[in-house]
């Protein structure tokens, strides 16, 4: 069941430390673009060290400059309120730990919630669904659809097609949506090693990840797996019932048919006969809870309509038809990319089966806000296809690219500030490519007379490059609280530069460092810290002075870098007005 809030990423200071953030929200986010100004969330940001004088907050304003400091003013509200929520929530959720070198674990935050933390009690409990599983063996395996709600709801549900199951495998790919992580046009998996519950230590199949990471759909946002339950919950569930396999736990984000293909077409050139694929996603989210009452009269008949005219395009395995119904409906099944990226997967020969389908008002007798569970089998084979080769994992901008990207930003500020709106790219004639198309995180600053004017970017990759220079453009120049708004007059006086940064990349030695090529991410004992590559130049520092300063940020002793701390680079490719 959908439980648990909206993620609450973290704001970024490009001197401060990397771990605060304004709230944002799957479902503002997800159609930024045509959604009116008063919507925005604050996406993580990161604001430029002063280097400018603030602007005189005495002058006179419009009408229209006064509506634009109200909505301004709410989301620093909304801000403030992420980040008290942040301090909250971080202690549940699950964490890195360096438990040796080479060797980091993703630790379980739901047990004692979602399911028993005592692993006796847990493995009674499995023991009783998979006693109670009335489903008989079927040959050949390859995929599952399983549910992922706490197991006195789902548990008997994801117990009925395991239980079909008569082999054991090598590597289990566990595909889950997001539910709370802002991502768009991309999956994430993890850098880490082991994924830990209260049965023990699943080792990932890092040799499969990294190939994963190899193309600019799949990147690693680490909030993804935080609290996420679309993956955790199927973890203890395969512990049981499966032995010595390596897993593959990827987080699916807000995607179109396109990237669903594309990601399918990667996953299916990869996974061989000793893979299982297990997609997790519940089904109908019915009632005012889930803000989805398409019906009030025999509602639970109507609920398994509505899920079972989904399942009867999944049976056949028509992705494309599956979406239109998803979409024509309303269903509110959370892990429908998923579902759409296996059968994608699929072979045409694959046959299908309904293990087994309740509903949490079936075992409640509340029908005012239930949730439906079902769990499907797939059997067959996965086609030997030769694996794809990947293009360049963040495609090289062309000066064609980078004026567009350069338009888009002024263009952006100009239509806001008018109109009151996110425009739509084509609304600006702004033309988008493949490589502007690809999710990259990005900084946007401006400048006026040279003197820092604004300046807030995103450091993780969790939407399309362009979408990026869109939400930042609007709050370079809206929201950096060091200034006042942007005015429409100012306008034509402001120059813009845009950083396109690289994903970031996990290094064994920080003396891999390159001064002024590599902004650095340093991490220790649950603290983290952020430099672009600017910084350090700028200061004049050297790379034990910069790590020094590094360290101070994060709230750590100053010669923390020296021993246990993991840290990542990246690069920018930064370009402006002339």
């Amino acid at each position: 069941m959908l439980l648990a809030p909206h993620g609450l990423p973290k704001r970024l200071s490009r001197v401060n430390s990397f771990g605060l953030s304004g709230l944002e929200s799957i479902r503002v986010l997800s159609g930024l673009c045509g959604t009116s100004l008063n919507k925005i969330s604050g996406a993580a940001d990161m604001n430029r060290q002063d280097r400018g004088q603030r602007t005189d907050d005495g002058r006179q304003r419009t009408d229209n400059r006064k509506d634009l400091w109200i909505l301004s003013s709410f989301l620093l509200v909304m801000v403030t309120v992420g980040i008290v929520a942040v301090f909250l929530w971080k202690t549940c959720a699950p964490k890195e730990a360096i438990a040796q070198p080479g060797k980091v674990v993703l630790r379980s935050s739901l047990a004692g919630s979602w399911y028993y933390a005592d692993p006796n009690v847990l493995t009674a409990q499995l023991d009783e669904f998979f006693r109670k599983a009335d489903t008989k063996v079927i040959n050949n395996v390859i995929a599952l659809i399983l549910p992922h709600a706490g197991y006195a709801y789902s548990g008997q549900t994801a117990a009925s097609a395991l239980k079909t199951i008569d082999r054991k495998y090598k590597r289990i790919i566990v595909i889950g949506p997001s539910h709370h992580t802002y991502m768009e046009e991309m999956l994430s998996v993890p850098r880490a090693t082991h994924y830990e519950t209260p049965l023990g230590q699943i080792p990932l199949d890092t040799e499969f990840i990294g190939k994963l990471l190899r193309f600019p759909v799949f990147q690693n946002l680490p909030r993804a797996f935080e609290g996420e339950n679309s993956v955790e919950m199927e973890l203890p569930l395969l512990q049981y019932c499966q032995e010595g396999f390596k897993l593959v736990p990827i987080v699916a984000g807000q995607c179109s048919p396109q990237t669903i293909r594309k990601a399918g077409s990667i996953l299916r050139s990869l996974v061989d006969t000793e893979t299982l694929v297990v997609t997790s996603s519940d089904f109908t989210h019915f009632g005012p809870r889930f803000n989805y009452v398409p019906f009030t009269e025999n509602v639970p008949e109507q609920i398994k309509k509505l899920d079972m005219g989904a399942y009867e395009y999944i049976a056949k395995l028509d992705g494309e038809d599956f979406l239109e119904y998803k979409r024509k409906t309303g269903a509110t099944i959370c892990g429908y990319i998923p579902i759409a990226v296996l059968l994608s997967m699929l072979e045409k020969e694959t046959k299908v089966s309904l293990a087994n389908y309740t509903t949490s008002g079936e075992l409640t007798g509340d029908f005012s806000n239930p949730v439906s569970y079902l769990s499907v089998v797939f059997s067959g084979t996965w086609a030997n296809n030769p694996e794809i080769k990947p293009l360049h994992n963040n495609p090289e901008l062309t000066e064609e690219d980078k004026r567009q990207l350069l338009t888009l930003a002024r263009k952006t500020i100009s239509y806001v500030l008018q109109n009151q709106r996110v425009p739509q790219p084509a609304e600006l004639g702004v033309t988008i490519s493949d490589a502007m198309s690809c999710p990259r995180a990005a900084f946007v600053t401006l400048t006026t007379s040279g003197r820092l004017r604004g300046c807030i970017g995103n450091i993780l990759p969790q939407q399309p490059l362009y979408k990026s220079v869109i939400l930042n453009a609007i709050n370079a120049s809206l929201n950096d609280r060091r200034f006042s708004p942007v005015t429409e007059d100012e306008c034509k006086d402001i120059k813009i530069e845009i950083s396109a940064l690289t994903s970031p990349q996990p290094i064994d030695s920080y003396d891999k460092i390159r001064i002024g090529t590599d902004g650095v991410v340093l991490r220790k004992d649950g603290r983290s810290a952020v430099f672009l590559p600017q910084v350090a130049p700028e200061h004049g520092w050297d790379l034990n002075q910069m790590l020094t300063q590094l360290s101070l940020k994060a709230k750590l002793p100053p010669d923390a870098w020296k021993e246990s701390t993991s840290f990542l680079v990246f690069q920018a490719d930064t370009f402006g007005e002339e």
